[in-house]
């Protein structure tokens, strides 16, 4: 098979459709589409269903995907180690972490990071989903899921604690809570359940699964900025509500509830020499933050 239309291939896989595949490979679309006809001729099965919608993968186009994408990790892995890149502290990482950890632990280290290794560039992906480390989405990706499938390296990067939270001014102006049973009089900020990315997320239902849900959004970012505004109550990462003065926990202890970040790299890409000081930095960072982020300190810690 030729690399080139194996990587075409790839792309209309990945891509919206036929046009804004053409504009990422910088090919005219019509050659997409021939060289695509080509392909399946050559490779002697038809791996699209085209219609109005755009091109959907057959049985057999999913099949060669898998193929593809280890072809894809082959090629990338020996680039760089024929290239010299692989012993080098330059060139650029991409990072992959969920939304609130990305954003409010992850990226001010990051900036410490890069000031320490000047010649490295660290490209940021604070997400509301899973990053796919298989479609090059990602060199190292921070999961709430450990994965069970693939050619992964996976470590364990440290369990987080969330809990129940509600401004000063909400507890004030509404009805006391001081058991479990309380919750169901009260609104609460979530997810929405049939956008939830992760059943790890689902803990809203084993703590007041009759309560209403007054704002729901994919956004644990937005959820915390809402329960900011002191309407209603919402379980967040305590690393995510110790940045708000006004935000205090609500039965502390009865809703404490333990979740997992795992560290996730190909294995292609793992020892990559960047790869690598990136990976050995954020273990080092997040060590170094345990019990902020298992909501025992307010304070983070940075390495010297």
């Amino acid at each position: 098979m030729d690399w080139d239309n194996l990587r075409i291939f790839l792309e209309l896989t990945r891509s919206q459709g036929l046009v804004d595949a053409a504009k990422k490979l910088g090919i005219d679309h019509s050659t997409v589409s021939r060289r695509m006809k080509r392909f399946e001729e050559q490779v002697g099965s038809q791996l699209f269903d085209r219609n109005n919608h755009g091109y959907k993968l057959t049985a057999d186009g999913y099949r060669l995907v898998e193929y593809a994408e280890k072809i894809e990790s082959t090629v990338y892995a020996a680039a760089e180690e024929l290239g010299g890149h692989n012993s080098k502290l330059s060139g650029q990482v991409r990072l992959g972490a969920t939304e609130g950890f990305g954003t409010f632990v992850l990226a001010p280290h990051i900036a410490h990071f890069c000031a320490r290794n000047p010649h490295i560039t660290v490209d940021m992906l604070p997400m509301p989903r899973f990053v796919n480390l298989s479609k090059h989405e990602a060199d190292i990706s921070v999961s709430i899921e450990r994965p069970l499938s693939g050619n992964y390296v996976v470590t364990k990067l440290s369990d987080y604690v969330l809990k129940l939270y509600a401004t000063r001014d909400y507890l004030v102006s509404h009805a006391p809570i001081d058991s479990l049973a309380d919750l169901e009089r009260h609104n609460f900020i979530g997810y929405i359940d049939d956008l939830v990315f992760s059943e790890e997320l689902r803990y809203k239902d084993t703590v007041a699964p009759d309560a209403f849900r007054a704002f729901r959004s994919t956004s644990v970012v937005a959820q915390y900025t809402a329960a900011c505004s002191g309407n209603a109550l919402a379980i967040l990462p305590c690393f995510l509500a110790q940045q708000s003065e006004q935000l205090v926990p609500v039965l502390e202890r009865d809703i404490a509830i333990t979740r997992t970040f795992w560290l996730v790299a190909s294995s292609e890409q793992r020892h990559v020499a960047r790869v690598s000081a990136l990976w050995r930095y954020l273990r080092e960072c997040v060590e170094m933050n345990r019990d902020y982020l298992m909501g025992n300190s307010r304070q983070m810690q940075w390495l010297p």
